[in-house]
């Protein structure tokens, strides 16, 4: 008999990846589905940085890399956050690995000991919770509304505190929502978290470039929270470089050197090929980034019109990433045939089967009661989606 551990056994699986599963399988039977349920660009990575990889293979980057990722591709990261973020990270502060999700996972078993607490707000990113759960760490859920726009209060924030708390994992712009918070929402919480040294913060900045509000702000630039913030980044969204697997972690030295050595034991260095690439995608030019991210915008605002007209949908306007996420509650309770609707699980099953369109729902972002769509597709996939939705949606009575 297999014995599996019961650290395994306490994870669930990616409920975004599932619900992608689910769809490339009605795919593979003939069934014309729109995949709306995955956090992917689908734009394909700019030439310059396509170039540099091929260059990498030329140039023969074929031998292991270093474990915290080449110094010449620190040192763009970290003239990266100086000249667009006005931070100070020194390349020995920063550690590059198989993804921002990676990063973010060595983060959590770097800090956290059985029985700290994190606190997240929700919704939330369907793999926080998880990571804390397997380093053996106790999740506080702080939960928000459309009505907040999805965004943690101070108030909120100071009583969920207690001294047991070692960190908390923001995210700006979110996934799933699409929130985004200001220089001020940003003080303030930062003033809260200044009155408790031993909290630190993760600013999960992953989807930094994809802003609709004229700037991305991060909670790193409050010299109350000096070494006590840790910045999450990568290519993957920004420069549409999601299958080369490349993100980061900036951090204060002693972490950085810790989670150095816990990736040195675990996978050593990331893909030489993809970290020339990553070095071409911060050194080059910019303007592929400005240029998905207003066609991001253009679809945004495409998807919020469209959704907006379907009754028994509730819908804000996310100010970032590539994401809405709907209320759904008022479809509870409704029938179609013998589909009875009851949770949000069960909208996204109708949709998949009856619209073939794949969602998410809100449970696995810690949100019951909204499902998330994800706009990274063609202004064409949007709007015949959303004809799609709401048809199926008109049939629940």
């Amino acid at each position: 008999m297999e014995q599996i551990s019961n650290r395994i056994q306490a994870l669930s699986p990616s409920a975004t990846l599932a619900m992608s599963q689910k769809s490339a399988e009605l795919k593979a039977q003939g069934v014309d589905v729109i995949n709306m349920s995955v956090g992917e660009p689908d734009f394909f990575t700019p030439d310059h940085i396509k170039e540099a990889a091929k260059k990498a293979v030329d140039d023969n980057f074929s031998f292991y890399s270093p474990v915290p990722g080449y110094l010449s591709l620190r040192q763009a990261i970290s003239d990266k956050l100086k000249n667009e973020n006005g931070l100070d990270f020194k390349p020995e502060q920063i550690v590059v690995g198989n993804g921002a999700k990676h990063e973010l996972c060595n983060v959590i078993m770097s800090v956290i000991n059985p029985g700290d607490e994190v606190i997240i707000p929700t919704p939330a990113w369907v793999s926080y919770v998880q990571m804390v759960i397997l380093a053996g760490g106790k999740n506080v859920l702080v939960p928000t509304t459309m009505e907040q726009n999805f965004k943690v209060t101070p108030e909120q924030l100071e009583a969920a505190i207690t001294p047991a708390t070692r960190l908390i994992i923001l995210c700006s712009p979110s996934n799933p929502t699409g929130s985004v918070y200001s220089k001020a929402e940003l003080q303030a919480l930062a003033q809260v978290l200044a009155k408790h040294e031993q909290v630190m913060v993760i600013a999960d900045e992953i989807y930094e470039h994809i802003n609709y509000i004229g700037g991305h702000e991060s909670i790193a630039q409050f010299p109350e929270l000096k070494d006590r913030v840790i910045i999450i980044n990568g290519v993957s969204k920004a420069y549409a470089m999601t299958g080369y697997r490349i993100g980061y972690v900036a951090a204060p030295i002693a972490l950085a050197k810790a989670i150095n050595k816990l990736q040195g034991q675990y996978t050593s260095g990331a893909s030489s090929i993809a970290q020339k690439a990553a070095e071409a995608a911060y050194r080059g030019s910019q303007d592929c980034v400005e240029e998905m991210r207003v066609a991001f915008a253009r679809r945004r605002d495409l998807i919020v019109k469209l959704l907006r007209e379907i009754p028994g949908l509730d819908v804000n306007e996310p100010d970032g990433a590539f994401y809405v996420f709907p209320g759904v509650k008022s479809l509870f309770g409704k029938r179609c045939g013998d589909v009875e609707i009851k949770d949000a699980m069960d909208v996204a099953m109708y949709l998949l089967n009856e619209a073939h369109v794949a969602t998410v729902a809100g449970d696995a972002f810690c949100c019951p009661g909204h499902i998330r769509l994800s706009y990274a597709t063609s202004d064409e996939n949007i709007k015949e989606a959303c004809s799609r939705i709401k048809q199926a949606l008109a049939k629940l009575q």
